[in-house]
């Protein structure tokens, strides 16, 4: 399968990585454009990141990503310092989610994190599908569950079920959330995984 041209979203996402690299700073792509790497190919309109700056060190990062591009909302510092979320946008209005990561799932994700080519010509560094998996189910939104289902069924016996459940218990914990695990597993059963 032939992979689809660059695009806005492309072009953005590699701004934003060059910024990182530049720092360099540890990271990897997350949501849409880690699906098109693991999953089956779905349309994406923003990309999502997870930067590892640390705790105490949030400032500089956010700092610099704000003098490279516009903010989406009023107040973006405060608003990323708070929700360790920063929410930017592209020149080419690109929506450009900036996760500011410090538990330890996340700097596991960003270490095991690869260079994938995501459209032809944009080799991006995204997490691993099993992280994917993590990322998407604790989110757990209809579309999340839907890209789950998605990676679960393109990866197969590939996928290191262990390292996903092992990752995502305790985030379901903090989240308060049991349900995740048994909707995880309702899937893997389906998919002939567990």
């Amino acid at each position: 399968m032939e992979q689809p041209h660059i695009g806005v979203v492309g072009a953005a996402a590699l701004e934003l990585q060059q910024v990182c690299l530049d720092h360099g700073w540890r990271y990897c792509f997350i949501g849409g454009l880690a699906v098109l790497a693991w999953a089956y190919p779905r349309s994406t309109i923003d990309a999502d990141i997870t930067l590892l700056p640390g705790f105490g060190s949030e400032e500089p990062c956010i700092d610099t990503l704000l003098g490279r591009f516009e903010a989406r909302l009023p107040d973006p510092r405060e608003f990323a310092l708070r929700n360790r979320v920063l929410l930017l946008r592209s020149r080419d209005n690109v929506g450009l989610d900036v996760g500011l990561g410090a538990l330890p799932f996340e700097g596991n994700s960003i270490a095991r994190s690869v260079p994938r080519e995501i459209f032809k010509g944009c080799t991006l560094r995204v997490c691993s599908a099993e992280d994917l998996v993590v990322h998407k189910a604790f989110a757990a939104r209809d579309q999340d569950w839907a890209d789950v289902d998605s990676v679960l069924m393109r990866q197969g016996q590939r996928l290191n079920i262990p390292q996903i459940l092992n990752e995502l218990q305790p985030l379901v914990a903090l989240k308060e959330e049991p349900e995740i695990i048994d909707r995880l597993m309702a899937l893997l059963h389906k998919r002939g995984l567990a």
